[in-house]
């Protein structure tokens, strides 16, 4: 089935969010490198990877459906001086405008009758679950080491043992 020219603009949108995550989580990881935070530097840069990852499921989806995305203008915020709990929450306030754009797009393939995207925003749906789940855990215990710079080390320490996960999930 085709892709509607809605779905399309629609998907279009999307890629363009996913690429703005992906250099929303470059920007951060640029701040918490300058912070010398390298391991949550390092966590931020999986993260970006990981964007890409998702905005190529959604182009190739519309490519294999007759459509080809084009890509939006991407803003970066610039988060310079902000503290790394303050980072992460900008990474949340990010993932969950994600998620609300991906429910907006299910809405749309419902609204278009499209149940062949289906199976592709059901993974999207249970995989910003997870991301929000994950950032929002990191802040909360970011918040509970405060200024403690032994916690603080310890913590990019942990964050810096992350490995990109490009799974296809397909």
């Amino acid at each position: 089935m085709r892709l509607s020219d809605t779905m399309s603009t629609a998907i279009s949108d999307q890629v363009t969010l996913e690429l703005t995550a992906s250099m929303v989580y470059l920007q951060l990881a640029i701040e918490l490198e300058n912070q010398d935070l390298t391991g949550m530097s390092s966590w931020m840069r999986a993260q970006a990877e990981e964007e890409q990852v998702h905005a190529a499921k959604f182009i190739s989806h519309a490519l294999d459906r007759g459509a080809a995305p084009q890509i939006g203008t991407i803003e970066t915020p610039i988060f310079a001086g902000k503290s790394p709990v303050e980072l992460f929450e900008a990474a949340l306030a990010h993932e969950e405008k994600v998620s609300e754009a991906i429910r907006e797009l299910y809405r749309t393939a419902q609204s278009e009758g499209d149940l062949d995207i289906v199976p592709l925003l059901n993974w999207f749906v249970d995989e910003q679950l997870e991301e929000e789940a994950t950032v929002g855990e990191i802040v909360g215990r970011l918040t509970l080491v405060g200024d403690d710079g032994s916690g603080l080390l310890r913590m990019d320490s942990q964050l810096g043992s992350r490995t990109p996960d490009i799974d296809s999930g397909e």
